[in-house]
């Protein structure tokens, strides 16, 4: 696997850490893969709203989980939506996918713990 995630490299990592063993074309693939597109909308959306569709960012992230390795999802989606980690997180530790580390992102390692939270989404998701 590679080393070092970015997005130069993306799109080859991703295609690596596909299992949808009922895949029949490259535009399925593409359809996984825009999810996280739709993920950041959601997220943006949120901040900019204060509109959290947490059931549409649950049901997106679940799909993808299943169809990506889980470990290698979760640094695609560190690097896709590094502005928003905040966000993220608090999903990710629902899902219980959120890392210590989250290692080789654009040549960093990114300490997964010091990662803060958006306290309104661990209300919403239960874990406050």
């Amino acid at each position: 696997m590679l080393d070092n995630l970015t997005e130069k490299n993306f799109m080859l990592f991703a295609a690596k850490c596909y299992e949808d063993p009922n895949c029949v074309d490259v535009l399925e693939f593409q359809q996984d893969v825009d999810r996280i597109k739709y993920i950041k909308r959601l997220f943006r959306r949120y901040e900019d709203q204060d509109d959290l569709k947490e059931r549409l960012i649950l049901n997106h992230l679940v799909v993808l989980y299943n169809v990506f390795e889980p470990q290698s999802l979760t640094r695609m989606l560190v690097l896709k939506l590094d502005k928003y980690l905040h966000i993220l997180k608090p999903f990710l530790v629902y899902l219980g996918y959120w890392p210590r580390t989250i290692d080789g992102i654009n040549s960093i390692n990114i300490d997964g713990e010091g990662v803060p939270t958006d306290k309104n989404i661990e209300d919403t998701l239960g874990l406050i």
